[in-house]
């Protein structure tokens, strides 16, 4: 008879037996003459010290071991462990077929764990977002996104012009609701959005306030001209139901939403944006709303991307996220 050998296990092994369990359990600890079923027994029994230890840890009886690892004894011709009544140990043999398989249970771990990790998020998330988004969706997202999945880097390029996402190779864009493409998937991230005309109190101390949008021809607009087609932003507006638009006048034209705020809280003129984007100026006092009665209401911020995108971990981990840290925030 060997003599008894130490149980130790190097590294990661005990990790391994949480692996097998679920293998085992849809086993059923059948005794079919599978080395890989027994060798689990075998794992177990020599690092637990017992059977009894082994089973809890494989979530099966104690005499299932016991029989795999006998029928495993059987198969090699040699017995594998000393038997005592509180104990096991090893022989001679199991402390050789522990030596060459304790490698390969290792080999496992790091292979199981490698094609874990490639479902998590990880790799480069590009995004093309508006200015407005930035402090309504990037502030807030970003820093959570890093902190839950580190493996996952960002890009985010800020432009209020409509970008193609796959010419520009994006995963995803934000932009108004009205603006994204009917055959891109999007996810709401914000509130409606309902238009606004706004000024400083000192420029409506000195030019007087608007009553009713013909009213815009005696007073300073700053324009917006548009990125992508250079051409400059009609003011929108509704009564009684009818839609219509006005072309203001003004000297101050400007393609950044940023910019155009800016301008307009130094007392420069009118400014025709989104009531989420001026929100913080409004409460302050910086800004004052005129018009509100003829200003319409449009979809909020989406989040866009093409079908063929949602399948991957690293954007469904900004939309998860988005959607929990946005919901918090209202």
């Amino acid at each position: 008879m060997g003599r008894a050998y130490p149980t130790e296990f190097p590294g990661k092994i005990p990790i391994f037996f949480q692996h097998l369990k679920a293998w085992v359990n849809n086993r059923r600890m059948s005794l079919r003459p599978d080395p890989f079923y027994g060798l689990s027994a075998f794992l177990a029994a020599a690092q637990a010290g017992s059977f009894t230890a082994a089973a809890a840890r494989l979530g099966v009886s104690p005499a299932a071991v016991s029989q795999a690892v006998k029928s495993l004894e059987e198969k090699l011709g040699t017995p594998l462990f000393i038997r005592t009544t509180r104990r096991v140990g090893l022989t001679e043999a199991g402390a050789a077929l522990l030596a060459r398989t304790a490698p390969a249970a290792a080999e496992i771990i790091a292979a199981v764990e490698d094609v874990a990790s490639a479902r998590e998020p990880s790799g480069l998330l590009r995004l093309t977002v508006p200015r407005m988004a930035v402090p309504l969706v990037m502030e807030p997202i970003i820093p959570a996104l890093r902190r839950a999945y580190p493996r996952v880097a960002v890009e985010v390029a800020v432009e209020d012009a409509t970008v193609d996402l796959s010419i520009r190779s994006f995963d995803a864009g934000i932009r108004i609701g009205e603006y994204v493409e009917r055959d891109m998937i999007a996810v709401r991230l914000t509130r409606d959005i309902t238009w606004a005309v706004v000024a400083s109190p000192a420029y409506l101390a000195a030019r007087g306030r608007p009553d009713a949008p013909q009213d815009l021809a005696r007073h300073e607009a700053i324009r917006y001209r548009f990125p992508n087609s250079g051409a400059l932003y009609r003011w929108e507006f509704e009564r009684d139901g009818r839609s219509f638009s006005v072309d203001p006048p003004g000297d101050l034209i400007v393609n950044d939403g940023a910019l155009l705020v800016t301008w307009a809280r130094a007392g420069l003129g009118l400014a025709y944006v989104a009531d989420i984007a001026v929100e913080a100026e409004l409460h302050a006092g910086q800004l004052i709303r005129v018009l509100e009665q003829f200003l319409p209401t449009t979809p909020g911020l989406f989040l866009y991307f093409p079908r063929r995108a949602q399948a991957q971990p690293k954007l469904r981990a900004f939309i998860d996220l988005a959607r929990q840290v946005l919901r918090a925030a209202r």
